[in-house]
């Protein structure tokens, strides 16, 4: 994502809401209850009741010691300690010491138990299905969930606990963008801390201020931060300048199983053939519309851009407060992107790209031997599709940007807009929402001659250049642990919408999130993912700038088409020899 400013949303679930496997947990235990009360024949089962509690412990993130785990046995305590000790025996139980003199333990579950417990509670749940609901449940929607590609055994477990504390003094120091899937992580930061067993310490900063920060913090004698989040297209500016430290200086970069990675997201994270950062967030901008007002007014889904704008003029009701189509069309930062993105809607990238299949090559962009194509045919077929997307467009279209074109298709003022995934909460988690599970998502619809493409944002983390030696692996092993399947599988379940892990998007309880990953999935199995309308070169930040000031001209009546095409061009030209 790119340019959004600080805005997030605070809870984007309930503090109520937990993951299956602690519904399951809470159940076994209101069961055991039950069980145990109501026969004096019944005796408490204290390895049962020991990892119920650890358990619990693990997921709500609260440190459980041997006397909380003996006192959750019911049993006598010379029982409960031989049944605790069988358990480390087993392997079941991991220990952490707490202190120095490491007279003192945290007790965590192994990798063993909770793979253990994923698998039971996936046997729980089908029971449960098979037993109570009957034919309640279409057999269709039981074979997406058990059955088929979905099946339990794809099912990724939940976050592991280090048997080590990281050795990281003061903690990790984490620098990243105030969005919505970043704020998870921070309302997430005790089960996190929990894991990697030491602090953690997170700023968040808007999208200027983090650009901003990060430049900075490279112009010190010693990085103030041991992880830094960096939107993609920074990437090339940040490698150049030393900002970022190429991974396999600090890892074997094998460990982070590159292939798991939507390819766009993980093709995105490089420069000159080089790695400087982990998917953290794959966030593609789709096209959002209303499937219920297309239903009711006989339209079909839009795939070319000439369907889009049909579309939008049926849709389109200014009298009742309806209106056709939302986007970024403020001055600046904001437009500048949509115009980049329009044009590689018609097939038209902002440099003189290769062209090779599925897209365009961006792997040479480190030789610096590149140019602006701005002022061609395809940027003119974009910007008059653009002033015909006005006529169908809210009235304050020309201040409109990131956040203030979800808010009213989210209240149900709009019919259709580009967003990006990290913004869906906004209506799918909104059940008030008239946009809640009457969503339907696309790639961006193609020009004549194009592709429909959906253009990749998001954020890597990477460690900074000049990161102390002996914070380096403390800082890659939280790297691992922050962008791991396990972590991204954990933000959904709280909230986020974005993932940039295939093993992520085929997880049953995160297809059952939102259908968004279904569809992103699909798009990226179609290279519909692309990130080379937004190319990481140094100079992108000021292209975006020009482009969305000389189009807002534009937009406003005050130059031709044509003019702004040249202006921009020139301008652009001037960057880049500069």
């Amino acid at each position: 994502m790119s340019m959004m400013g600080g805005h997030s949303i605070a809870n984007p679930v309930s503090p109520q809401a937990k993951t299956e496997m602690l519904d399951i947990l809470s159940f076994l235990e209101d069961l055991s209850d039950e069980l145990e009360d109501g026969s004096e024949q019944a005796a408490p089962n204290p390895h049962l009741r020991m990892a119920m509690h650890l358990l619990l412990g693990h997921f709500e993130a609260r440190i459980v010691t041997p006397t909380s785990l003996i006192g959750a046995s019911r049993v006598p305590y010379a029982t409960a300690t031989r049944r605790l000790k069988e358990m480390v025996e087993a392997g079941l139980i991991e220990q952490r010491p707490r202190t120095r003199t490491g007279k003192s333990f945290s007790m965590h579950p192994s990798d063993k138990l909770l793979s253990q417990w994923t698998q039971l509670c996936g046997r729980i749940r089908r029971l449960a299905e098979d037993r109570f609901a009957g034919n309640a449940k279409a057999p269709d929607t039981k074979d997406y969930y058990f059955g088929g590609s979905y099946s339990a055994a794809q099912s990724i477990p939940p976050l592991p606990i280090r048997p080590e504390p990281l050795k990281a003094p003061g903690g990790v120091r984490v620098l990243v963008h105030g969005d919505p899937t970043f704020m998870v992580m921070d309302n997430l930061k005790r089960q996190f801390e929990q894991a990697i067993g030491c602090h953690i310490n997170q700023r968040a900063f808007s999208i200027d201020r983090l650009r901003e920060e990060a430049r900075r913090n490279a112009a010190r004698s010693a990085s103030r931060y041991d992880i830094i989040a960096v939107d993609l297209p920074w990437i090339g500016e940040f490698a150049q300048n030393n900002v970022l430290m190429a991974l396999e200086q600090a890892m074997d970069i094998a460990r982070l199983d590159p292939a798991d990675f939507h390819t766009a997201g993980w093709k995105a994270a490089h420069w000159g053939g080089r790695a400087y950062g982990v998917p953290a967030q794959t966030t593609p901008e789709l096209l959002f519309y209303r499937k219920d007002l297309f239903a009711a007014a006989g339209l079909q889904p839009p795939v070319t851009t000439e369907a889009l704008l049909e579309a939008a003029k049926v849709l389109h009701d200014p009298r009742r407060g309806s209106y056709g189509f939302a986007w970024n069309a403020a001055r600046g930062t904001a437009l500048g992107h949509t115009v980049l993105m329009t044009m590689a809607d018609f097939g038209q990238p902002v440099l003189d790209l290769p062209e090779i299949a599925g897209g365009f090559e961006t792997e040479h962009l480190a030789s610096g031997d590149y140019r602006p194509t701005i002022d061609n045919e395809a940027g003119l077929r974009a910007a008059e599709f653009l002033l015909e997307l006005l006529k169908y467009s809210p009235p304050d279209i020309l201040s409109m940007s990131w956040y203030e074109r979800i808010r009213p298709y989210a209240a149900g003022r709009i019919a259709m807009t580009y967003g990006y995934t990290l913004l869906a909460p906004y209506f799918e988690l909104d059940e008030t929402s008239p946009a809640c599970g009457q969503t339907g998502y696309l790639p961006h619809p193609a020009g004549p001659g194009a592709n429909p493409i959906a253009p990749v944002g998001g954020y890597v983390m990477g460690i900074p250049a000049n990161l102390p030696k002996e914070r380096i692996p403390a800082a890659v092993e939280a790297l691992i642990v922050f962008t791991s399947p396990e972590a991204q599988k954990l933000y959904v379940q709280n909230g986020s919408r974005t993932n940039p892990r295939y093993s992520v998007a085929a997880d049953p309880e995160v297809r059952r999130a939102s259908p968004i990953f279904e569809a992103v999935d699909g798009m990226s199995w179609r290279d519909e993912l692309q990130f080379w309308p937004r190319p990481p070169i140094p100079e992108i930040s000021g292209i975006i700038q020009i482009c969305g000031e000389e189009f807002h001209d534009m937009l406003r009546g005050i130059v031709s088409p044509r003019d702004a095409l040249r202006k921009a061009q020139e301008r652009a030209d001037a960057l880049i020899e500069n």
